[in-house]
């Protein structure tokens, strides 16, 4: 890649991010805080994406690590997209947006959620369909709600 390629890539990141990220809640932006989402259900572990190649989808800016990846992404964005925008799936549950860490997921039902951390996943893992269903219910009533205000 030239040299004007990727510093046009990067700006276009920037802007992107520094757009998405003033003010909207409603996403953990940028998405997974960079990793590939594509990765969680074709890999063993989750890769970090990179400025070469990404998506916008409802607002969030994902970073996929291949063309390969964003192409496939681009095909079916449901499929990949977190649930909750990213925000962990505990929290959810309990009616608050803590944000997701990309190295503490899960693979449920073809859908990726993330949690806090360990500790967090621990407590979800006890239960997952009835923090799931819970969850579900509780997101359409905070999706739009700031962090803070929960």
């Amino acid at each position: 890649m030239s040299f004007k390629s990727t510093l046009l890539a990067l700006v276009a990141l920037i802007g992107l991010n520094t757009t998405v990220m003033a003010g909207d809640y409603k996403h953990s932006t940028p998405a997974v805080q960079g990793y590939d989402v594509v990765s969680y259900q074709t890999g063993k572990r989750p890769i970090r994406g990179n400025g070469n190649y990404l998506a916008v989808h409802d607002g969030a800016t994902y970073l996929f690590s291949s063309k390969a990846n964003q192409e496939t992404f681009e095909a079916n964005p449901g499929k990949f997209v977190p649930a909750y925008n990213g925000y962990c799936a505990f929290g959810v549950s309990v009616g608050k947006k803590f944000v997701g860490d990309p190295e503490v997921w899960r693979v449920v039902d073809g859908r990726l959620y993330l949690n806090l951390d360990a500790g967090i996943q621990d407590s979800w893992l006890k239960d997952v369909p009835g923090r799931i269903a819970t969850a579900d219910s509780k997101w359409q009533k905070i999706k739009n709600k700031s962090p803070a205000s929960l």
